[in-house]
């Protein structure tokens, strides 16, 4: 039987103790070859206005699509930028297994992905994280992080003054302007929709790490060429960051490895590097993520008085 697992259904199984080493899990399979998955498909409707992603994978315990529509003009009007649909099937006998909305894992598998790098890659100890933009996503990483990172201060920017007030009066945060934010930051966030690169390498303290996660377009960027070039960088996907990433692209910055890589154990770093992890978000992410809650729901069916 095929079920449609809600939104509301999922944020009550999801959570990040699971899917951050779901995530580690995913992407080392994806490096080590084990996963089939081309980079995704965007259809340009209507330039920084309305795009339609397809996101197809394959891998040993799924597979299947997610359908995203990515609506940048939907930030303006506080809406959701990203809405989404997962379809996931049985990867022995092809059986359509579950429809689940694609919103929140979308959200929750960026952060978990952003998580599991940290983990790998921060400065020991680090205490001062810097979330560059206040939407869902800094909402999103800054739970996440949580989990791999014991922050004493949290610093948030958002083009919006009052929104990074909000969002710091709501978690605790400093609302800073955007270079004091990021000095001396041992983790920065950068979750934008920029079109022109915002941070600039001068300010990345040495050893510093940042996870870039807005901008997912070749005409989009968050960092300046001195900050891709000066720091070891690590992408999601070599092929993807190369055809999709506006920071990589137009600062030809040298790809230092996958996180796959580094989670395996296959690329080493120094724990002094500076280092900046691209994050474009993989079909794989969001079939093993699909997977997790999947599992989850039919094991809680399994075990209800009606089930």
């Amino acid at each position: 039987m095929t079920v449609t697992l809600s939104e509301p259904e999922i944020a009550r199984i999801l959570k990040y103790e699971q899917l951050i080493p779901t995530m580690e899990r995913a992407l080392t399979a994806y490096s080590a070859g084990e996963v089939v998955q081309p980079v995704r498909t965007v259809l340009n409707i209507e330039d920084d206005q309305r795009y339609l992603g397809v996101m197809p994978a394959a891998m040993r315990d799924g597979m299947g699509a997610k359908l995203v529509a990515f609506f940048p003009r939907n930030a303006a009007a506080e809406r959701p930028t990203h809405l989404a649909t997962i379809v996931l099937f049985d990867s022995d006998s092809g059986s359509p297994l579950a429809f689940l909305d694609g919103r929140l894992i979308t959200e929750m598998r960026t952060a978990a992905v952003s998580a599991a790098v940290t983990r790998h890659l921060a400065p020991a100890n680090a205490r001062v994280l810097a979330l560059v933009g206040s939407g869902v996503q800094a909402h999103a990483h800054l739970e996440a992080l949580g989990h791999v990172c014991r922050f004493e201060e949290v610093r948030v920017w958002s083009r919006t003054a009052e929104h990074a007030r909000r969002f710091a009066a709501r978690h605790g945060a400093r609302a800073m302007e955007l270079e004091a934010a990021v000095r001396g930051a041992d983790v920065v966030v950068t979750a934008t929709m920029s079109r022109a690169a915002l941070i600039k390498g001068e300010w990345l303290k040495p050893g510093a790490h940042v996870n870039a996660v807005g901008a997912v377009l070749p005409t989009t960027r968050e960092l300046d060429d001195a900050a891709m070039t000066g720091s070891t960088l690590v992408v999601d996907s070599r092929e993807a960051a190369l055809r999709e990433s506006g920071d990589v692209i137009h600062s030809k910055a040298p790809i230092f490895a996958e996180a796959g890589e580094v989670f395996a154990g296959t690329k080493r770093l120094s724990p002094e590097a500076t280092t900046v992890f691209k994050s474009l978000g993989l079909a794989v992410e969001d079939i093993a993520t699909a997977r997790l809650v999947y599992d989850a729901a039919m094991a809680a069916a399994a075990h209800s008085p009606s089930g």
